[in-house]
C-alpha cells in the first residue's frame, strides 16, 4: 500500500536534514559562537575585511571595544 513508503521516505528526509544542521553548529563553533556572516555584495564583503583589520587578530568574528562599553 502507499504507507509502506513512509519508513523509506522519513528516512531519506533525515539524512538530509542532518548535514545541514552540523554545518550550522560547525560554523558557530568555529567563529566564536557567533553565526557565519556571508557577502552576497561587494559592500559586506568590505565590510567583513574591516571587521577583521579592527579586531587585530586577523578574524572579522572577534569584536574589539564591546568590553570597554560597560
Amino acid at each position: 500500500m502507499w504507507y509502506e513508503i513512509l519508513p523509506g521516505f522519513a528516512l531519506m528526509t533525515v539524512c538530509l536534514i542532518i548535514p545541514g544542521i552540523a554545518t550550522t553548529h560547525i560554523h558557530k563553533f568555529t567563529n566564536g559562537g557567533k553565526e557565519k556572516r556571508v557577502a552576497r555584495y561587494p559592500w559586506h564583503w568590505s565590510l567583513m575585511e574591516r571587521d577583521r583589520r579592527v579586531s587585530g587578530t586577523g578574524r572579522f568574528f572577534d569584536s574589539k571595544g564591546l568590553e570597554n562599553i560597560r
